[in-house]
């Protein structure tokens, strides 16, 4: 595509994936490879240039009476295309659209004055470099709190400022595989509905599975304080501690003391600061258990989607947190799964 217009149907690929990553500032990034070198760009208008050139990129099933089903995996601006001029193959890669708010730094001071409400900063900040941007708050009830006064200086990062305004009203923002942005509450495993049942043994698509334990990133304390100069308010702060008796982080137990500490100046009240505080302890105190698995692809999933995964004799429930979809029908996807914890159901 290029200025909304398709300029190649039907591109002939070799190979090829996208990865979704909840913990990247861009969650979905591409990695392509055609054959043909004759694809491979030279003026700024070809087709595979990268000069605001985008991949729409699906994966689906051929039927074999020739019917087909697909599913989006995405929109990217290609970032780079390199390949040898006579053999090929021609190599690109590419980013979903926050790449976009990413590079437009803040070129004057820009506040959030005149926004009262979270989403309705969050859409103008995107819709100053995107105006047509679609924009979904998938939160629950729609939710859409007071924003404070912030003001940030040029040449600061929009988009980690649009994250800013997310967490104060804790949630995610991202772009999804129909290149909408959307705002959806911060994923838990205990409360996320399961949308995929992955399992070993016939009938099953798990394919491998490995396990690791670690106390890197695991706090028992978060110190959440806000300290906003532009609405003249005196600095707020709170802490939550993990207290809960039967906790193998609590508080002055074994595990010891290890405080996460947070700040926004968009917390401008102890209440704020305590509800940050609160919300960002139930991710801090989540086992580090990293599982890697490997499975049958699912084109459909997003990140931050709950998983049950039944091997060795046990079933768990996990948060996607970032895996890769082959583009290509002989590969398998490679999934990172955090936050386990054994399902009762």
């Amino acid at each position: 595509m290029y200025s909304g217009l398709p300029t190649v149907a039907d591109l002939p690929i070799v190979d090829g994936s996208v990865t979704v990553d909840r913990g990247s500032k861009v969650r979905r990034t591409l990695s392509l490879t055609v054959a043909d070198p004759k694809r491979l760009p030279w003026g700024a208008l070809d087709p595979l240039a990268v000069y605001g050139q985008t991949l729409v990129v699906s994966r689906g099933i051929r039927y074999a009476g020739g019917q087909t089903e697909s599913v989006p995996l995405g929109t990217f601006r290609i970032t780079e295309a390199s390949g040898d001029t006579l053999t090929g193959p021609v190599t690109l890669t590419g980013q979903s659209s926050e790449c976009y708010i990413i590079d437009d730094k803040f070129m004057v001071p820009t506040t959030t004055r005149g926004y009262s409400n979270c989403v309705d900063a969050i859409t103008y900040l995107i819709r100053q470099t995107l105006p047509d941007a679609v924009i979904v708050n998938q939160t629950a009830g729609n939710r859409n709190p007071a924003c404070a006064v912030v003001t940030w200086n040029a040449n600061s990062d929009r988009w980690d400022a649009v994250q800013q305004i997310a967490l104060s009203m804790q949630a995610d923002v991202y772009v999804d595989a129909l290149d909408r942005f959307v705002i959806a509450d911060i994923p838990a495993v205990l409360s996320s509905k399961v949308v995929w049942d992955i399992a070993e043994g016939e009938g099953g698509t798990l394919m491998s599975a490995s396990r690791q334990m670690s106390r890197t990133a695991v706090y028992n304390a978060v110190v959440a304080s806000g300290e906003n100069t532009a609405a003249n308010n005196a600095p707020v702060s709170a802490v939550a501690y993990d207290n809960a008796p039967s906790s193998p982080t609590r508080w002055d137990g074994p595990f010891g003391h290890a405080p996460k500490f947070i700040s926004s100046a968009l917390w401008t009240s102890v209440g704020q600061c305590q509800s940050a505080a609160d919300y960002a302890l139930f991710d801090a105190i989540a086992p580090n258990v990293s599982t890697s698995i490997s499975a049958i692809p699912n084109a459909a999933l997003e990140a931050g989607d709950c998983l049950r995964v039944t091997h060795s004799r046990r079933k768990e429930l996990f948060i996607a947190q970032a895996f890769t979809v082959p583009l290509t029908a002989e590969g398998s996807a490679t999934l990172t799964l955090r936050g386990g914890k054994e399902d009762s159901a």
